[in-house]
C-alpha cells in the first residue's frame, strides 16, 4: 500500500471495494448491486440497474463532477420532470432543496440521488413500488396543475443535480426555520401513513423530532442547547412543546400498526406526561397495553378517556371487546384458583351438570316403561280370572 504523509492511500491496480475492505475496516460485498453502483463512475448513456432487479434503472445524460456525490442527510438542490409511459407529465419540480435519506420524494429518487455528481443530469426509470405503488397519487392543483398518477404507473424521471451542501446543525437554526423543517417532516411522515407505509412515517416522525424537541441526549450539546433556548420566549417554547406531542402521538399510531408495542407505548407516554388527558394519546395507550394482553390496564386507561369524551364510538366500541375479554379473563383465574385449592373447576361442574341432565330423562323413560308394563300385565291377568 502506497503511503503519503504517513498515511496509506489506494494503489492503481486495487478498487474501490478493496480499499474500503481492507484499509478502512468495512465489510463491503462487491456483489452488491448498490455497492457496485455506488462505488463506480458510469459511462454516460449506459444504463445501469441500480438494485439488480430492474426495478430501478439510471442512465447519465451528462455528467457532473468526478466525486462530488452528496451523502446521506446533505441538502440537495434538484430540479425533475416525471413522466407516464405515455408521455404524461405528472411531476414536476424546479430548484427543490430535499435532505438525502429523509424520503422527502418517492423511494426511487431518494435512491437514484446518492448516485448523482453535483451538476449531472440523468434519466430514471422507476418501478411502481419506488414511486407511488398501488395507490398511485391524486391530482395536484394550483400553480402546477398536474394530473393524477394512476395505480401500479412506472414513471421515467428526468433529474438534475444542482447543487449539495451540508445540513444546517439543527441547534443553530431559528426558531421559526426549526419549526417549519420540523412541521414539514411531520407532514410528509402523515403522507406515508396515509399510504400505509408506516417504516418511512416512522423515520419522517423520528428525523421531525430531531427539529422539533427542547432537549437532546448528548451531553456535549447541552451548552448550545440551553444558549439557544434562552433567546427564544415561553409562548414560542410551548409552541414548540405542543408540535413536539403531535408527532409523538402520530408516532405512536405508525409504530403500534408495525406493531412495535414497546415503542410505541414509550411514544404515547411521551405525550401524557404533558397532556394527562389527551384522548388521543390515552386511546392509543388502551390499544397498545389491549394488543400486549394487559387487558385490566387497557379497561382502566380506555375508561378514563370514555370520562373526557363519552361520545367517543370508537373509545366505547373498544371497551366492550376489552370487558368482554376481561369477564373470560376474570372466569380463567377463578378456575385457576380452584383447581390450585383442590376444589372442582367451573367446567367440571358444567360437565357434571349437563351428566346429570342427561341421565335424568333416561330414568324417567325406564320409569314409564314400566309402569306401563305392569298396566298391561294387570289387565291380561284379569281377563284370564274372569
Amino acid at each position: 500500500m502506497p503511503m503519503e504523509n504517513g498515511i496509506s492511500v489506494p494503489d492503481e491496480n486495487q478498487s474501490s471495494a478493496d480499499f474500503i475492505k481492507n484499509e478502512m475496516n468495512f465489510d463491503v460485498d462487491p456483489n452488491d448491486p448498490l455497492t457496485k453502483a455506488s462505488l463506480n463512475d458510469h459511462p454516460v448513456n449506459e444504463w445501469m440497474d441500480i438494485l439488480g432487479n430492474d426495478q430501478l434503472r439510471k442512465k447519465v445524460l451528462t455528467p457532473g463532477q468526478d466525486n462530488c456525490r452528496p451523502n446521506r442527510s446533505d441538502m440537495c438542490v434538484v430540479t425533475f420532470t416525471g413522466r407516464l409511459d405515455d408521455g404524461t407529465i405528472v411531476e414536476y419540480e424546479e430548484e427543490l432543496t430535499i435532505q438525502l435519506g429523509d424520503v422527502e420524494v418517492v423511494q426511487g429518487l431518494d435512491l437514484s440521488l446518492a448516485l448523482m455528481n453535483v451538476g449531472e443530469e440523468a434519466e430514471l426509470i422507476v418501478h411502481p413500488r419506488f414511486a407511488y405503488g398501488s395507490l398511485g397519487r391524486s391530482a395536484i392543483s394550483g400553480k402546477t396543475n398536474l394530473p393524477a398518477i394512476p395505480p401500479d404507473a412506472k414513471i421515467t424521471y428526468n433529474i438534475i443535480l444542482k447543487s449539495v451542501h451540508m445540513e444546517t446543525d439543527i441547534y443553530e437554526l431559528p426558531y421559526e426555520e426549526r419549526r417549519r423543517i420540523g412541521n414539514q417532516k411531520k407532514e410528509r411522515g402523515n403522507w406515508w401513513f396515509s399510504r400505509n407505509e408506516c417504516t418511512l412515517a416512522i423515520q419522517c416522525y423520528r428525523k421531525a423530532l430531531e427539529y422539533l424537541s427542547l432537549t437532546g441526549e448528548s451531553d456535549t450539546m447541552d451548552d448550545r442547547k440551553s444558549s439557544n433556548s434562552e433567546s427564544v420566549s415561553d409562548a414560542d417554547l410551548q409552541v414548540l412543546l405542543e408540535d413536539s406531542l403531535i408527532v409523538h402521538n402520530n408516532l405512536a399510531a405508525a409504530q403500534l400498526k408495525c406493531e412495535a408495542y414497546d415503542a410505541a407505548l414509550k411514544s404515547v407516554e411521551n405525550v401524557l406526561r404533558c397532556q394527562p388527558q389527551n384522548v388521543k394519546a390515552l386511546f392509543r395507550k388502551g390499544k397498545i397495553l389491549h394488543y400486549k394482553g394487559e387487558h385490566a390496564k387497557a379497561c382502566s386507561v380506555l375508561s378514563l378517556a370514555l370520562k373526557i369524551e363519552p361520545d367517543n364510538k370508537a373509545i366505547q366500541q373498544e371497551l366492550s371487546i376489552l370487558k368482554k375479554k376481561n369477564a373470560k379473563d376474570a372466569s380463567k383465574e377463578k378456575n385457576l384458583y380452584r383447581k390450585m385449592l383442590g376444589a372442582p373447576t367451573d367446567k367440571k361442574q358444567d360437565i357434571k351438570s349437563s351428566s346429570n341432565n342427561r341421565k335424568l330423562p333416561r330414568k324417567l323413560t325406564w320409569s314409564l316403561l314400566g309402569g306401563t308394563i305392569v298396566a298391561i300385565a294387570g289387565i291380561v291377568a284379569y281377563k284370564f280370572a274372569s
